[in-house]
């Protein structure tokens, strides 16, 4: 069974992109087949698996026939075409035969009014009936043909139609955060908007025209995965400094006496024990972890995560190349058990 999972924040600059990367990564050398699915117009994490430098080499990616972006496998049902949705040609990520690539395409912002438009009167308007279902729709078709477990959603960072159908639409998400006062603001944004999103979903969940659609609007309720928190400056052993320590605290307040009550009564959070048997408390961060520093650069060079670059690829010699290599050490055990949270979470919930 394929579980979706949305990385959302609409604060930009929290490291969604790359966490999704490098947790795909090592989810999928966990033995799960993982497909990455990039739904931000910006396209970083296409550019960052595919290495493109610049906007016209997103041309090698568009098909004629069969799809090969977001954009192109979703047009027959947004430019009503007399053909159905098919699953898309995704890209297998060289250095891991586990993980694939959805790319996206700076297109899909252009479906955004039409899809706001539909989610406002598909119930009354034939027409757009078949809008609102069929990104859920192409990504399980395309996750089925290459028998993927867990699919990684990158969205942009924004309140528009495509994010508050991609929240709405999948089993789980994460919150990606950063340690300062705009993901702060972000957290009491995100508060009110999702469970307003969560009873909009309610009430299309409800209407008799779009369960008939050729591509019904699906029945699920998003839980709350955790938050990550990234970008902090560490002072010692990957204790963070004081004054981001200070803000990382704020944030975990925030969370334990805004989000969650908010997301609570959506819903749209686990049982405690859920998370405790995962390791962490819903309050806390799932994975917390200082800024790449230079690994970043490396990594997006070369196309691998940062904790899986060669000596080589990090063009270093000497006492510098150790200490380069030990920060890679703590980056794979972070990412590790952060995998080993979001699997155990997954796991007890399709055991109960």
């Amino acid at each position: 069974m394929t579980t979706v999972i949305c990385l959302f924040n609409h604060k930009g600059g929290v490291s969604k992109t790359t966490t999704a990367f490098n947790l795909g990564w090592m989810l999928a050398t966990k033995d799960k087949r993982v497909l990455l699915v990039d739904c931000d117009p910006q396209c970083n994490l296409t550019g960052m698996v595919l290495g493109f430098k610049k906007l016209e080499d997103l041309q090698s990616i568009v098909g004629t026939g069969i799809p090969k972006n977001i954009r192109d496998g979703l047009a027959p049902a947004f430019e009503s075409r007399p053909e159905p949705i098919r699953a898309a040609e995704c890209v297998s990520i060289p250095g891991n035969q586990n993980l694939y690539l959805l790319p996206g395409h700076i297109g899909l912002a252009e479906y955004e009014v039409t899809l706001g438009i539909a989610q406002e009167l598909s119930g009354s308007l034939v027409t757009l009936r078949n809008l609102p279902g069929s990104i859920r729709h192409l990504i399980l078709q395309t996750a089925k043909a290459y028998s993927i477990d867990y699919v990684l959603v990158d969205m942009s960072p924004s309140l528009g139609s495509v994010n508050q159908n991609l929240l709405m639409t999948c089993e789980y998400f994460l919150v990606p955060m950063h340690p300062d006062y705009f993901s702060m603001m972000g957290i009491d944004s995100l508060a009110n908007i999702i469970p307003k999103w969560r009873a909009w979903a309610q009430r299309a969940q409800q209407l008799p025209l779009l369960a008939e659609a050729s591509y019904p609007f699906p029945s699920v309720l998003p839980k709350f995965l955790g938050s990550i928190v990234q970008k902090y400056r560490p002072r010692s052993e990957n204790v963070p400094a004081k004054a981001f320590q200070q803000w990382i605290d704020q944030l975990e307040t925030g969370l334990a006496k805004r989000l969650l009550p908010a997301l609570r009564q959506a819903g749209m959070v686990l049982a405690t024990e859920a998370y405790e048997h995962a390791g962490f408390l819903p309050e806390k961060p799932l994975l917390q972890m200082p800024d790449f520093n230079s690994l970043i650069a490396q990594s997006q060079k070369h196309q691998v995560p940062v904790f899986a670059l060669s000596d080589a690829q990090l063009e270093q010699v000497g006492v510098v190349l150790e200490g380069t290599k030990e920060s890679m050490r703590k980056f794979y055990d972070l990412f590790s058990v952060a995998a080993d949270r979001v699997i155990a979470i997954i796991d007890n919930a399709a055991s109960n």
